[in-house]
């Protein structure tokens, strides 16, 4: 059948796709090779939503059509509509997938019409079909100002050899630093969220160079690269996993061994500088032509960083920085010596792709941390030692002073939090000092104590002072299938570099002052593994640090408040309040003075200075515990009730209680409805145990939250429904009447949720003994039509 004697006004999108989009491209060449035309591409994930405690997914984007020039370079996105549609009902679509993919072509096309949008020239134009790959790469790759001898290193495919192939975001990435490279750009900057693939971007890039034998200087070998960190867990774990395609071509500079005959070299500042050495100057300033300096924020780009002179050494080398952490004023000199990031992928857009997982966040606050704590007259300390006579508040605690009952009151607090919900989740909670992690880990163990006989590390600190036991304790603690360790006390040692994909639980028992070190930490959390039931990690906040940094709109989103709620005695919610979150006015050591040497604990010796004052009595209790979640568009922290948030929800897709009635009581439009109350994350089953009506209408309960409406319960409805249709039941026969009356029993039993399909209806007893829908409705109703009107005619009536 030819595509004239088609009836355009029966096709859908995918009928459009099937017999004209797909022969279209293929006459114009897209089809020689499979890999050419990727055809209903999924490149998100969907966000993950929690609310209520319940985790749902969110629409994925998916292009009907992706076009590429090789195989793993896109070059256009086609959005497709049906036949009896205009084609520029696809535009915005095509435009909006274009604008996430990073791509300069977009098309948008109902069979018949195409309609190209170019980025290049910033026009849209009706074109009769689709230009070839290569007319696209010679139009994308004129505006480059690339030589085409260069071309082949931004073309070069990916290692696909695990099977991991680079998301959309990390593509955009490798592409735009290589094209940035192949331009002349000497130093370069990207900034893409903890837990986004930040070392799969670095391997997929140096892979791409090394393997096009790309170099500085144009002659024909492979590139030295070197991966430079600050930490040996940021280059020996992606030595050894991520970049083992290099196989021998691999060497970890280390004291006294410069090898110079290798390609691609791992190394940390203090190696390279250590002992006076200058291990560095061992090797040409020009030895290297790519330098990859990861978490470059953390001091070797400072101006005032003793490792900057490292960099300033080899600066013939191209130097490509990544960082997890968007431009703010303390990491300026970051932005001035690399530049603005080329590419940003932020929290928020990971989050909402589904990619990351969401957060909630619990804050906790004890009795010392609301009102501060004061020592009485003349108290000395563990020591004998007078404490002076001051306010101590938050940033004080384990800093100034130490208070074992506030230690104690989080560690009580962790442990019931886990028991009330998995006491097997994986936590990290980080603490002010190495001593205090000790502490925090001795509360631990003896409040668990019945786990630890079984588990002995079950709970362990991993700090600089356990060097490789501490280092054997965190493998185990990142392999998702070894039980324990459960939970790691730190100080600064898992601030960044650790990739623990179970982490279901960030404990802040410290003031974080820095905004960059808060984002690392909270990195811990955000990968997922929706495999192993990882979907969202909770944030146990008793210092206030979340809702201080949670507010970063150009990184997290808009808008920068957060409501913090007060409730009384018996969980009401008495007063909202908005907050700014802004800088604190106290300041802490830099986070590379605070990775120095740490003080571990004392336990019968004071210490020669009083670095602390120590207070072993007192009593600390937990007044306060809010859950903050992310709203429905995922961009404000919010304390509130299920129940108001339900209403909230339902009023803001509709105005009035009659706009919500009419959509309700029509059984057609009843499926977007609750459609659109799923994806805002309205659960019925969820909203009647929290307003503890289980026999309530879902109608009923949605508009008694809503607008205070009467509760009828879903039997009152079904009288009130049978009365108004005694015509419908005097109208059929004996057996008609008793199907009705069954499927006015089951909306008492279920709810209105079982009325939604005539075809599963009949599958339930006793509906099923009564024979197939089709046989009901000739025998009894007199055809499907009167029978599905019959049962509509029965819905409208439970809502009139």
């Amino acid at each position: 059948m030819s595509g004239e004697e088609i009836n355009q006004g029966s096709l859908t999108e995918a009928d459009t796709c099937r017999l004209f989009v797909t022969p279209a491209l293929h006459a114009a060449g897209w089809g020689q090779s499979p890999t050419l035309i990727g055809e209903q591409r999924t490149f998100t994930d969907g966000r993950i939503m929690v609310t209520g405690g319940i985790v749902r997914r969110g629409k994925q984007k998916r292009a009907d059509y992706i076009l590429f020039h090789r195989r793993d370079f896109p070059i256009a996105v086609v959005e497709a509509k049906e036949a009896s549609r205009p084609a520029e009902d696809g535009v915005q679509q095509a435009r909006e997938y274009a604008e996430i993919l990073g791509l300069k072509f977009a098309y948008a096309t109902n069979g018949k019409r195409i309609i190209e949008i170019d980025y290049l020239t910033g026009t849209e134009t009706e074109i009769p079909s689709y230009p070839s790959a290569e007319a696209l790469w010679q139009r994308l790759s004129g505006t480059q100002g690339i030589g085409e001898a260069a071309t082949k290193h931004l073309l070069e495919p990916f290692n696909l050899v695990s099977g991991k192939v680079p998301r959309y975001y990390q593509r955009i990435a490798i592409h735009r630093v290589v094209e940035a490279i192949l331009l002349g750009q000497k130093r370069i900057l990207v900034t893409m969220a903890t837990g986004t693939g930040k070392t799969a971007v670095a391997f997929q890039l140096c892979w791409t160079l090394w393997n096009s034998r790309w170099n500085r200087t144009g002659e024909h070998r492979r590139p030295k690269i070197l991966f430079l960190a600050d930490r040996n867990i940021l280059v020996d774990d992606p030595m050894a996993k991520m970049f083992a395609p290099f196989g021998d071509a691999r060497h970890k500079i280390a004291s006294g061994d410069a090898s110079q005959s290798r390609d691609m070299y791992f190394g940390i500042y203090q190696a390279l500088s250590s002992n006076g050495s200058e291990v560095f100057r061992q090797y040409r300033p020009d030895f290297f032509d790519l330098i990859i300096v990861d978490e470059c924020h953390r001091g070797s780009s400072r101006t005032d960083s003793s490792w900057r002179e490292i960099l300033e050494y080899f600066s013939p080398a191209v130097q490509f920085g990544m960082t997890a952490t968007p431009i703010r004023e303390e990491e300026r000199d970051t932005y001035n010596y690399f530049g603005n990031p080329i590419y940003t992928y932020s929290l928020r857009q990971g989050i909402e792709d589904g990619f990351l997982a969401p957060y909630r966040v619990h804050r906790v606050i004890t009795t010392v941390d609301a009102a501060g704590w004061r020592p009485s007259k003349d108290e000395l300390d563990r020591f004998g030692r007078p404490i002076p006579d001051d306010e101590y508040q938050t940033k004080d605690f384990e800093r100034t002073v130490a208070l074992r009952a506030r230690t104690q009151t989080i560690a009580k607090h962790l442990s019931g939090f886990l028991q009330g919900t998995d006491r097997f989740a994986k936590t990290i909670v980080f603490c002010v000092d190495q001593e205090h992690a000790a502490e925090m880990r001795q509360a631990l163990v003896n409040l668990n104590s019945d786990l630890v006989a079984q588990y002995p590390d079950y709970v362990c600190r991993v700090t600089a002072d356990e060097a490789a036991i501490g280092l054997a304790h965190l493998a185990n603690f990142q392999d998702v299938d070894r039980p324990t360790p459960v939970i790691l006390t730190t100080s600064q040692l898992l601030t960044t570099g650790v990739d623990a994909e179970m982490v279901k639980n960030v404990v802040l028992a410290r003031v974080v002052g820095s905004r960059p070190e808060f984002k690392q930490i909270i990195g811990r959390g955000t990968r997922l593994n929706v495999d192993y039931g990882k979907e969202y990690f909770n944030i146990l906040d008793f210092t206030g640090t979340a809702t201080r940094h949670f507010a970063d709109p150009d990184f997290d989103g808009e808008p920068a408040l957060i409501e913090e709620a007060v409730i009384d005695e018996s969980g009401e919610q008495i007063s909202v309040t908005e907050i700014v979150p802004e800088t604190p006015p106290f300041e802490y050591a830099t986070e590379e003075e605070q990775i120095g040497p740490d003080v571990g604990p004392f336990v019968n010796e004071p210490p020669t200075e009083p670095r602390k004052f120590y207070i072993d009595g007192g009593e600390v209790e937990v007044i306060g515990h809010l859950v903050y979640d992310l709203d429905a568009d995922g961009k404000k922290l919010q304390v509130v009730k299920y129940t108001e948030y339900s209403g909230r929800a339902l009023r803001s897709l509709y105005p009035s209680r009659t706009d919500f009635q009419n959509a309700w009581a029509n059984p057609d439009t009843r499926a977007e409805v609750l459609l659109e109350l799923t994806t805002r994350g309205i659960s019925f089953d969820e909203l009647s145990a929290a307003s503890g009506e289980a026999d309530a209408d879902p109608f009923d309960l949605l508009c008694h939250v809503a607008w205070n409406a009467p509760l009828l319960t879903r039997r009152q409805r079904a009288d009130q429904a049978k009365r108004a249709t005694d015509d419908l039941f005097v109208q059929y026969g004996g057996t008609a009447r008793e199907i009705l009356a069954i499927l006015l029993d089951k909306y008492i039993e279920r709810g209105i949720l079982q009325f939604n399909q005539i075809s599963e209806l009949f599958k339930v007893q006793p509906l099923d003994r009564y024979g197939k829908p089709s046989e009901i409705a000739n025998q009894h109703f007199g055809g499907i039509q009167p029978m599905r009107q019959a049962i509509n005619r029965l819905q409208a009536a439970l809502y009139q």
